[in-house]
Formats: C-alpha cells, sequence, structure tokens
C-alpha cells in the first residue's frame, strides 16, 4: 500500500474517496466543517435528515458536492467528541474500510479530525496506516480470491491541517509502513499450513530474508549441529516427527556509533513449533488445526527483524527461532522420560504438550554467548494464560521493574497491549520433581505462571522478559487467521530503543 501526508485546501484535493469526520450530535469536526462552508452547509443539511447521528462507526456517502474535488465524500461517526480516544477511532476507521471495501473504493483521503485524546499526530497515523494495512491483507497462498471479493486498498492518504506536523506525520507513515511489512509476513507464516510451513521451511525463508537484507545474516542450526551442542530438550521434542527441527538465527546489525565493546545485541527469541498435536499427550481433535499457529512466536521474530531492515534502525538484533513439530511417534517423548538440556539441568517430562518451554529452554541458554543487553522471548505458551487474560492482551513476565514498564508503554503505545503477571519465586517448587531437576509442568494452578518460572531458570545470566502470546497471536472463528502480534509491539520497543526521530 501507498501511504502520503498532504495539507493545504482540503476541498480541491483530488481523491476518489475524502473521509470526514462527525462527532455525537451532528457536531461537524473541524475538516468537515471546512468542507461545510465551501459547499454552503450541504454536509449540515444533509446530516439534519437524519441517516447520521455521529456514533461511532456509523458511515453515510455523499456525491458531487460543489466546489469538491473528491469524487465522493464519506461522513464517519466518531462518537463523543470529549471521548474521542484511540478505541473510537479504531473503530471509525474499521468502519471506514469496510464501507470502502463495499463501494469497491481502492483509493482515499482521511482528512484526519482532532486527534485521539490518548494519542499524538505520529501515533495518530501510524495507527491509522497500520490500520489500513492491515485490512488490505489478503491471504493468497493456498487460495485464490473470489471473483467477486471486494478489492483491497491500494492507497490511503492523510490530510493534515498544520503543516508544521507533516514532517512527524510523514516519519509515523514510513515507519507505520515498515512495521506493516512485518505484521503482514508474520500473518503469512502463521496462516500457512503445517504441511508446508514445516522447520525447514522457515529456514528457507529466513535464508530468502538474508539474501534481501544487506544488514541481514541468516545462520541455520540443523539436528547434527544442536547434537554436538548437547540440546537435548530441544531435540527430544523434534524426535517424534520426520520433519528434522532447526535453530534459526537472524543478525541484523544497523549503522550506529556504539563502539563495538558496549554493542549488545537485543535478541528476541520466538518459539517456533510449526504444528503442535501434543506429543503423545495428544491435544484432542477439535480445533486442532489452529495449531498451526504454535509457531506465531517464531512469525512474530520474522516480522519484527523486517521491521528493524525496513526502518533501517540503527541498532543490533539477533532474531532466535527454535522451529520444530511435536507429534506422537515410537521415537517421541512418553510422560516420564528426563531428557538433559543444553545447560545441564535435567527436566522429567510429565505432559508431552508442555513442548514449547523445552525448545525455547535450549535456545534461552544458547544466546547466553551473544552476550545480550536484553532478551526477550515470544511463544503461544499456555492455554492458562487465555483463562487468566482472555485474547486482548498477551502474558508479561519478568523479574526486572524497569524491563516490564519498558515493554507495557511500548505495548501501549503500539495498541498491542500487553498485561504483567507475577513471577514470584513462590511459584518455583511446583515444578520440584522427585527424579530431575525440575518438571516440565507445575500443575494446573498458574499454568502460565509456572512456565514462566520454568523458563526464568535458564536465563539468570542476562536481563529477561516472556511475552505469552497465547491469546492473542490468532483469532478464532468466522475471522479466524494470524493477528501479527506481537510484531507492533516489538517494532516499537527497538524505535524506542534506537532512538531514531519520531
Amino acid at each position: 500500500m501507498d501511504f502520503k501526508i498532504k495539507s493545504g485546501n482540503l476541498a480541491k484535493a483530488k481523491t476518489p474517496c475524502l473521509i470526514l469526520g462527525v462527532y455525537d450530535k451532528r457536531k461537524l469536526s473541524a475538516p468537515a466543517e471546512e468542507i461545510d462552508q465551501v459547499v454552503g452547509g450541504a454536509l449540515s443539511a444533509l446530516l439534519h435528515k437524519g441517516d447520521l447521528d455521529g456514533r461511532v462507526g456509523t458511515c453515510l456517502m455523499a456525491y458531487d458536492l460543489p466546489g469538491v474535488a473528491a469524487e465522493r465524500v464519506l461522513l464517519v461517526g466518531l462518537g463523543k467528541r470529549k471521548e474521542f480516544d484511540r478505541g473510537a477511532y479504531t473503530k471509525a476507521l474499521a468502519a471506514v474500510f469496510g464501507r470502502l471495501g463495499d463501494g469497491r473504493i481502492t483509493d482515499a483521503l482521511f482528512a484526519l479530525p482532532e486527534l485521539p485524546k490518548d494519542s499524538d499526530l505520529y501515533g495518530a497515523v501510524r495507527h491509522g496506516v497500520l490500520l489500513a494495512a492491515y485490512s488490505a491483507y489478503r491471504y493468497t497462498q493456498t487460495k485464490e480470491p473470489a471473483k467477486d471479493a471486494p478489492p483491497a486498498l491500494k492507497g490511503f492518504d492523510f490530510w493534515v491541517a498544520d503543516k508544521a506536523g507533516a514532517a512527524s506525520a510523514e516519519r509515523a507513515a514510513a515507519h507505520g509502513k515498515a512495521i506493516a511489512e512485518g505484521v503482514a509476513l508474520a500473518r503469512d507464516l502463521g496462516n500457512l499450513p503445517g504441511n508446508i510451513c514445516t522447520p525447514s521451511y522457515l529456514a528457507e525463508r529466513a535464508v530468502k530474508l538474508g539474501k534481501h537484507y544487506d544488514k541481514l545474516e541468516v545462520e541455520v542450526l540443523d539436528e547434527s549441529d544442536m547434537e554436538k551442542l548437547g540440546m537435548g530438550a530441544l531435540l527430544s521434542v523434534s524426535r517424534g516427527s520426520r520433519e528434522p527441527a532447526r535453530l534459526i538465527l537472524m543478525h541484523y546489525k544497523g549503522d550506529h556509533k556504539g563502539s563495538k565493546k558496549d554493542d549488545k545485541p537485543i535478541v528476541l527469541v520466538g518459539k517456533g513449533l510449526t504444528f503442535d498435536a501434543g506429543g503423545i499427550s495428544i491435544k484432542p481433535s477439535e480445533a486442532m488445526d489452529e495449531m498451526k499457529y504454535d509457531m506465531a512466536g517464531g512469525a512474530s521474530v520474522f516480522g519484527a527483524m523486517v521491521a528493524a531492515c525496513e526502518l533501517d534502525l540503527p541498532i543490533h538484533v539477533i532474531g532466535a527461532v527454535p522451529a520444530s513439530e511435536n507429534l506422537p511417534d515410537g521415537a517421541a517423548n512418553k510422560p516420564g522420560d528426563i531428557i538433559k538440556s543444553l545447560s545441564g539441568q535435567t527436566i522429567e517430562v510429565l505432559n508431552t504438550d508442555a513442548e514449547g518451554r523445552l525448545i525455547l529452554c535450549d535456545t534461552l541458554t544458547y544466546v547466553e554467548r551473544f552476550h545480550p543487553e536484553v532478551v526477550l522471548d515470544m511463544a503461544t505458551l499456555t492455554g492458562a494464560c487465555i483463562v487468566a487474560l482472555g485474547r486482548h492482551p498477551s502474558g508479561l513476565f519478568t523479574s526486572n521493574d524497569e524491563l516490564a514498564n519498558e515493554i507495557v508503554d511500548a505495548g501501549n503505545a503500539a495498541a498491542d497491549r500487553v498485561w504483567r503477571l507475577p513471577l514470584w519465586d513462590d511459584y518455583q517448587q511446583q515444578l520440584d520433581s522427585n527424579f530431575a531437576d525440575m518438571a516440565n509442568i507445575g500443575g494446573r494452578d498458574g499454568g502460565a505462571i509456572t512456565a514462566a518460572a520454568f523458563l526464568a531458570r535458564y536465563t539468570k545470566k542476562y536481563t529477561w522478559a516472556h511475552l505469552d502470546i497465547a491469546g492473542t497471536a490468532w483469532l478464532s472463528g468466522k475471522e479466524k487467521g494470524a493477528t501479527g502480534r506481537p510484531v507492533p509491539l516489538l517494532s516499537e520497543l527497538l524505535i524506542r530503543r534506537s532512538g531514531i526521530d519520531r
């Protein structure tokens, strides 16, 4: 998609569709008032006929307004002016994209109303770009679009009243487009079926990205490499599959002024279970097809790396994706088996469906060699997190308050929110085992927390946080599909750490 920032005389802006906001009780936004004066009060007269009262998300199309260069004008309800926030802004834009699709309109100009009370110009434009790109996304890898399907948006421009703010808006549009590229890749990878998106496929996609971006170097470890290292936990999961495991490492090193001595990378680790049947502790068949999304953490690392490349961030980032399948087989893990991790710690496997933490723990140990500034892992780790938080925020776990605040703030800014859950030592005793250093599950109570507590045992040598994205990585039901979260959060975090202008 193309995104442009425009200003100047709004009535003379040529566009297939000009979008104007209307507040509750038919109160025109400032750009709408400007157009209303040009057309001699025609918009006010139209509103008083009662077809649109300004409730959030309601729409009304007008055609051939005299003195207006736009082919048509779409009025969209914004709700009460005092309550206009990012949530109302999001609902209004969602309605706009639906109406544009119904009208088969592929290019439009949105006259940004007064800013949402919880956003600045940069944030409003970037969020609008991401919403537009999200609405235009189409999955086409294994299904041709219907012949009568509404066309996707090709261009969505923003009109800003203040020319002085144009530079910030331009940056927001560029940043939003870069992040959208990462989100789209994460959605594509997540939506692919398990028979296509295998560990080897993910590795091949990473290698292609390395060839596409000059500053991205890719390294792939195969099972023999991991066996030499002693990654017994990760390999114990892949033994039940005919698809060999891969450890994918993506090194992005942007130009920056820091010395080599203090060039500590930010490491992103993403769970890449390309399909999870649960192993011997097999899952119920209902909705098991959605376990192709168990690699969404890994997909989000791919997306974040693409965003960093597109943004050309002056920062050092390493993406690590352990990729495997988890299937029942004669060689698969059995309940009661004891395995040895790369760290040297032994693990009693009480539930083979708690495999994500097994492939992650070896990876978290492996990345110690990079002497990271911080490590953040993302994983569709536990259904317990969905029970605790629902599907709106991702679960955040860390013992570092400063890092927690940083991630929470980045999530709020990116409209990709997280909620912090405790990671107290009190939970560690639930992982006690009579036969190994730890068990791989801690019982029903606090399942998301004990999963994070398990990972914490492998992260003592660096600053670390864990995101449980089981509730946010994909949608079920009629709208089933990958969301691309938490790429927006990760991108915002990297932007802030890089110190580039916003």
